[in-house]
């Protein structure tokens, strides 16, 4: 039995929503002291913008509340599905578009909406703030933390399973 978890994180273009999870959980983790435990990454349903950096808009914005988005961004590939322990979508759209990386359903037990996580707010979804204001921006951080947090608890809870 492994004693570390991976972590997948998916958006659309891997720019915005998945980078600054990836970035907020990496902080979190990081405080609590897990590196070792736990691998964090993110990806895109798309690939328009592999190679890219976060979204500046994003990076100010969690820059100003102490995280550092430096992922570049990658399409999410078939190999992704097994290789994770658990894959987190940012909305419907995300969901419905990583199915093509997996059309037998073989991993959807590890894929579920980042949101599942949120425990002081009752969003489904994180909702894309790329054609938005700087408030979107905000907004998905507000999530952000909310749900990384939730979701540091249920790591550290399945981590502690694993060893028992």
């Amino acid at each position: 039995m492994t004693d570390s978890y991976k972590l997948l994180f998916v958006c659309m273009g891997n720019i915005c929503r998945s980078p600054a999870a990836e970035g907020v959980m990496k902080k979190m983790v990081a405080d609590a002291s897990m590196e070792s435990q736990i691998h964090i990454d993110s990806a895109g349903t798309g690939g328009w913008h592999s190679g890219a950096r976060a979204d500046h808009r994003m990076r100010a914005a969690a820059t100003a509340r102490g995280y550092d988005l430096t992922s570049m961004a990658r399409q999410v590939k078939e190999t992704d599905l097994a290789d994770f322990d658990l894959v987190l979508v940012m909305d419907q759209q995300n969901h419905r578009d990583l199915r093509a990386f997996d059309r037998e359903h073989v991993h959807d037990a590890k894929v579920h909406f980042f949101c599942e996580y949120c425990t002081k707010h009752d969003s489904k979804e994180v909702p894309d703030p790329y054609y938005g204001g700087e408030q979107g921006f905000e907004n998905v951080l507000n999530l952000l933390e909310d749900g990384c947090a939730g979701l540091l608890k249920h790591m550290q809870n399945a981590l502690a399973a694993r060893k028992a």
